[in-house]
């Protein structure tokens, strides 16, 4: 063999890797095209960002009222359209309740561990656990919440805040502000923040809920956010002029709703959209080079499920799939980020039924509620309440990006974290 084939095979092994390694390390961006990036870590599949949507209450059947008033009988959900699919189980550990409420939920997805119905990010003895929203800022990573519910209510509260009683919203809108530091806060809930006797831009005791007023006890936490670098925002108008940077906006005195039974007074028309919010959170978040973590939540569906009130369900249920479908597009253009929609739990027992007069169930929190319509038919569906609370049925979860196979199955509740950890605590 001539010294010229030696050294031709002795440099074509080393090329065929160097050539094999340059093309791992290329991803395509529908987008932008093939570019180079930095080699994909298997522990977290090349996610760098999260965006995990809560539809508060919702389980398999409000999905269903949902596709066929919203997109028809042979029609498909944004939060169907993901393609990963699977269940959770959702009950806590709590000596007196086999139901979760938010609070148990919540904490399960933020710290991985069960505890007692009204604890945020606490044990069972009562004990802090480390949440996902400090950890994500820990690892360099930009942090937001997006609620139509207070900002500091159950669901968002376990991801960026610790207490033993989820009632201490003051103390965890304190929480936010000098412990945890999310880069964005959008939603309701002014009245934590400011001391009783202090009204903000939105008036004590407002006539469509006299009961409404300011109630802090930690000072002038929105003082204190302003003073921390936070712009403060109360009105749609203002989030659009909103530049990018810290971010904190209340545009209601508690949530963004009036939840009552139908035709009480019950109000579904928020001062800025879960949509339009969820827009400016990923404006904002995405502008950090190391990746984000989001928390989106559509609490209205909660809610007018406690209440029976299927008219206002259905509305949240709407608004919630414009935000999924603000999500999409984001992960459309970001194939690094894993997009999670699922429920917390189930709220009242919900079925979707025939509309049969000779099948009425019952009155009160058992009565039928409807004719709804289905789009494109001339077709309608009853709803069919069994309660005004939370029942233990599992919740379903949809996902896309990396990582989203893994939700495939049926999983307890806490396996949410065992996924979302592996992106938001790599520094990579």
């Amino acid at each position: 063999m001539s010294e010229q084939v030696h050294r031709a095979r002795r440099w074509a092994a080393p090329l065929a890797a160097a050539v094999a390694a340059a093309t791992a390390t290329m991803v395509v961006n529908p987008v932008l095209g093939a570019s180079a990036s930095p080699q994909t870590h298997p522990r977290h599949g090349g996610a760098k960002n999260v965006i995990f949507i809560n539809g508060d209450g919702m389980a398999a059947a409000h999905r269903e009222a949902a596709r066929l008033h919203l997109a028809g009988l042979d029609g498909q959900l944004e939060m169907d359209r993901l393609p990963a699919s699977g269940q959770l189980t959702t009950s806590p550990h709590d000596p007196k309740s086999v139901i979760t409420d938010s609070a148990a939920a919540a904490t399960a997805w933020a710290t991985g561990k069960k505890t007692y119905n009204g604890a945020i990010s606490v044990d069972t003895d009562g004990k802090p656990l480390a949440y996902l929203g400090q950890q994500a800022k820990a690892a360099g990573k930009a942090t937001g919440l997006v609620t139509t519910a207070q900002v500091t209510d159950a669901s968002p509260a376990a991801f960026f805040s610790s207490t033993a009683n989820r009632k201490a919203q003051d103390e965890i809108a304190r929480q936010y502000i000098e412990v945890s530091k999310p880069d964005v806060i959008l939603g309701g809930g002014e009245d934590w923040w400011l001391p009783k006797g202090t009204p903000g831009a939105f008036p004590d005791h407002p006539a469509e809920d006299p009961s409404e007023e300011s109630q802090g006890t930690k000072g002038d936490l929105i003082g204190k956010a302003k003073s921390a670098g936070y712009r403060y925002v109360t009105s749609r108008e203002q989030l659009a002029k909103a530049r990018d940077g810290k971010l904190l906006g209340l545009f209601s005195n508690e949530e963004m709703f009036q939840q009552r039974p139908e035709g009480q007074g019950d109000v579904y028309n928020p001062v800025v959209d879960l949509a339009t919010m969820t827009t400016k959170a990923l404006g904002n978040l995405s502008r950090n080079k190391k990746g984000f973590f989001l928390f989106v939540e559509e609490e209205g569906i909660d809610e007018f499920a406690h209440n029976n009130n299927g008219t206002r369900l259905l509305q949240s249920l709407e608004q919630l799939e414009k935000a999924v479908k603000v999500a999409r597009a984001y992960v459309a253009k970001h194939p690094d980020t894993l997009l999670v929609v699922t429920g917390d739990h189930e709220c009242g027992g919900l079925t979707v039924e025939e509309n049969d007069p000779n099948d009425e169930s019952g009155t009160g929190v058992s009565a039928e509620d409807g004719p709804f319509a289905i789009k494109g038919s001339d077709k309608t569906f009853t709803l069919d309440w069994t309660t005004s609370g939370h029942t233990g049925v599992d919740v379903p979860v949809t996902a896309s990006g990396p990582l989203a196979a893994k939700f495939s199955g049926k999983h307890p509740n806490t396996y949410v974290h065992t996924v979302l950890q592996q992106i938001l605590t790599s520094r990579h």
